[in-house]
């Protein structure tokens, strides 16, 4: 594994630990889901973008170095 394969897996379990809490907190409701729905959804977009970002870098840095 290259580092690329372990930051790209931390992104997507990052994105999916953070859709799970906005999940939950639109099942909640009430000031909970007020306060905390609008900040995760950022979060898990800008988490989204990161992941995204780093399997560009990955293919190209796989297709450069001719690595496999």
């Amino acid at each position: 594994m290259t580092v690329f394969d372990i930051l790209i897996l931390a992104a997507i379990g990052a994105v999916a630990v953070t859709l799970g809490f906005g999940v939950y907190s639109l099942f909640r409701g009430g000031d909970y889901a007020r306060s905390n729905s609008n900040k995760l959804m950022r979060l898990r977009v800008g988490l989204q973008a990161v992941a995204v970002l780093l399997l560009v870098l990955g293919m190209w840095w796989k297709s450069t170095q001719g690595g496999g």
